[in-house]
């Protein structure tokens, strides 16, 4: 079992570390965009539609390493003071009650949302080159696929923890 939690923890490591670099591509096409539009008044539609989509995409692939790394917001207030087991009941606890289930029903409605795209060949229509919808949409839910796999691993590892009171 530690190989594969391992395993689940250096793929989402390693997709965050290459999504990082999404946000520089991301401020290129704002930045071109803003110079397009206030320098040389033409402003364009399809920056900025490229922008959302490429920020979707990198948000979504990065929620498996932000949970890995344990920065997603929390309300520290008491938590901060609790002693160690206390925290990881909480953890174990809410994720069982919350994490787990609606990353659940997000995993199973990003497949249908993707399923439709590629079906329906879906395209933006906010644009006049209608970009299709299916890459930005598999992206998320594959960022949704990694986000479940990681908190699976990370139950795993509290609940060990609690058990075994040494970490895997």
């Amino acid at each position: 079992m530690r190989r594969i939690i391992k395993a689940i923890d250096r793929l989402n490591d390693r997709v965050g570390m290459a999504v990082r670099w999404l946000s520089v591509l991301i401020i290129a096409i704002i930045c071109i965009e803003v110079f397009m539009r206030y320098v040389l008044n033409h402003p364009t539609t399809t920056l900025p539609i490229t922008a959302v989509m490429t920020a979707a995409s990198m948000y979504a692939l990065s929620f498996g390493f932000v949970h890995l790394n344990r920065r997603h917001i929390r309300v520290d207030v008491l938590y901060t003071h609790l002693p160690t087991w206390a925290k990881l009941t909480i953890d174990v606890v809410c994720a069982l009650l919350f994490l787990l289930p609606l990353i659940g029903l997000l995993v199973y409605a990003g497949w249908n949302w993707m399923w439709f795209a590629w079906e329906t060949n879906e395209k933006n229509l906010f644009s006049w080159w209608y970009p299709i919808m299916g890459p930005v949409r598999t992206a998320i839910f594959i960022g949704f696929v990694l986000f479940a796999l990681q908190g699976i691993a990370t139950l795993y590892r509290d609940i060990y923890f609690l058990v075994r009171d040494e970490e895997l």
